[in-house]
């Protein structure tokens, strides 16, 4: 094993994980960032997505609604608008909140925060990918 590094997610809801891991791939808004043990230093922007990582060999997902990671003395700490494990997410209510998204944008009424329905729609999706076992 190469190595491990101290992983922290915070969300305003206080304390999400904070553990020993051998690697974590981000959903940045630039694309997926890798990183492993000894990373060098960054501070990035994540978008919405499915964050993977392994500790003790297994692997492990976690959905997160944008925010920021840094890097730093082998430590990334994520600071999350919104992160909830795979395991945890219910998804009856996520496709829930998926097809409401999408009646909304369907229905593109001048009244509609369009913005606000994508996002809830792409944060629903990423949910269920979680919580699917999809984006393995």
């Amino acid at each position: 094993m190469a190595g491990t590094f101290t992983f922290h997610v915070v969300s305003p809801e206080g304390n999400v994980l904070k553990e020993e891991i051998e690697f974590v791939v981000l959903p940045g808004v630039d694309g997926d960032l890798g990183i492993l043990p000894n990373h060098a230093p960054m501070i990035a922007a994540l978008d919405t997505g499915v964050v993977h990582y392994t500790v003790n060999g297994n692997k492990k997902k976690l959905a997160i609604s944008g925010g920021f990671v840094e890097v730093s003395e082998n430590k990334a700490t994520v600071l999350a608008d919104t992160a909830e494990f795979a395991e945890s997410i219910d998804v009856q209510r996520a496709l829930e909140a998926k097809a409401r998204a999408e009646k909304r944008l369907l229905q593109k009424a001048h009244d509609t925060d369009m913005k606000r329905a994508e996002y809830a729609l792409r944060r629903a999706i990423t949910r269920l990918n979680a919580a699917d076992g999809k984006n393995d």
